[in-house]
């Protein structure tokens, strides 16, 4: 193995892969490290929805492009991503009309499926849960994925494409020479490169800071609660963002519901990411069971399967910093994206490359997401408050 290369990539998640894959398709040569195996961490326990709602042009512009990668996954990069289309659907307050049909309108611009819903459309969509009093979003061609599936297929398609996958092998340093970085250090040796990119997720703020920067990125515990469906009910339901139950929900494989929450305050679970509980609280059971009946009430007879924690990386707007950090140093961040990040992999390969080969005419303009938007009190600002919606 070669100890030089054009770029070097740390974190084998959606991110990195998704980078490298990009880098090397313009004929750079490009490692990455990962300290654990490529689907191991947070991306492979993505809820992996699949969906376009979005308040920003840009990620909106980004969820759609991202989508239609994953609807053409086997020409566009290679292999199976598992994406299954059983629509998406958001669910709001009849007070929030207003706001909903603006992003709405949003959407369509940018070319995305998305219509509002009568209340007779919307029980025909959803007929086993309870509408009255909501006004809701359809997007017919959105749904999920599956989370490793699509990480590994990424590996993969950039490995055949030369990118060197270094598993088991954590960056213990970044080295630089003068105001430039020059590569990194690892168990197993000095690595060179003129630029390096942190796509580590929830280590962000750590790895950032190997390079001398602070970068606010919190490590923030999330948890998902999976039930079976009762007799009755085995059919897939479209996937569900409830801002009223502060839910979302979405179809499993084996006649199971996946529940997570949309509630801000998931931004105060801080953790160390290398040592917190995996497992799933039975008070989160309880309350994200509780909040499932009340909008599809024959959950109630559901059976409670577990579930399980992972981790968010959110930073104070839950929107992603993708930014040379510092300026001019070789040394760029792309990590942040506050469990919204998953669906827009693809589109942030692409960014990721034409920011680090300096593209003249780029596809996605990373300016919003730059870092020092906080500094300067710009932070991304969308319709809702909460992070996985909105």
């Amino acid at each position: 193995m070669s100890h030089t290369f054009d770029v070097i990539i740390i974190g084998g998640g959606i991110m990195g892969c998704s980078s490298a894959l990009h880098l090397a398709e313009r004929g750079l040569q490009v490692a990455l490290f990962e300290k654990q195996t490529i689907g191991q961490g947070p991306t492979g326990h993505s809820s992996a929805i699949i969906r376009q709602h979005y308040s920003n042009e840009l990620t909106a512009r980004m969820a759609l492009y991202s989508l239609r990668v994953f609807q053409h996954f086997d020409e566009r990069v290679g292999g199976e991503c598992g994406f299954r289309r059983v629509g998406f659907v958001v669910l709001l307050d009849e007070r929030d009309r207003a706001g909903l049909e603006a992003n709405i309108a949003l959407q369509r611009r940018v070319g995305i499926q998305t219509e509002l819903l009568s209340p007779e459309a919307l029980h025909d969509l959803l007929p086993a849960m309870r509408t009255e009093g909501l006004v809701a979003a359809y997007e017919p061609e959105s749904g999920y994925a599956d989370p490793y599936l699509t990480v590994t297929a990424y590996a993969q398609a950039a490995r055949q494409r030369g990118v060197e996958i270094v598993q088991h092998t954590p960056v213990t340093g970044v080295r630089f020479q003068g105001e430039r970085v020059v590569g990194v250090d690892t168990p197993k040796g000095q690595f060179d490169a003129p630029l390096v990119i942190n796509c580590t997720g929830a280590w962000g703020a750590q790895v950032a800071r190997m390079a001398g920067v602070e970068v606010p990125i919190n490590s923030c515990r999330v948890q998902v609660a999976t039930f079976r469906r009762p007799p009755g009910h085995e059919a897939d339901h479209p996937v569900v963002g409830d801002f009223v139950n502060v839910i979302y929900f979405r179809p499993e494989t084996g006649g199971l519901t996946l529940v997570g929450s949309i509630d801000p305050a998931e931004a105060d679970a801080i953790v160390d990411p290398d040592n917190f509980n995996q497992r799933v609280d039975s008070d989160f059971v309880l309350d994200s069971g509780e909040r499932l009946v009340r909008r599809y009430p024959a959950m109630e007879q559901s059976q409670s399967t577990g579930g399980y924690a992972s981790l968010y990386g959110i930073t104070p707007d839950w929107h992603p910093v993708v930014d040379q950090t510092p300026p001019g140093s070789g040394f760029f961040t792309c990590a942040g994206f506050s469990g919204h990040g998953f669906k827009l992999g693809p589109a942030v390969g692409r960014m990721v490359a034409d920011m680090v080969t300096g593209a003249s005419d780029p596809l996605f303009d990373p300016s919003m997401f730059r870092l020092s938007r906080y500094a300067e009190g710009q932070p991304v600002r969308g319709q809702y408050e909460y992070s996985i919606v909105g």
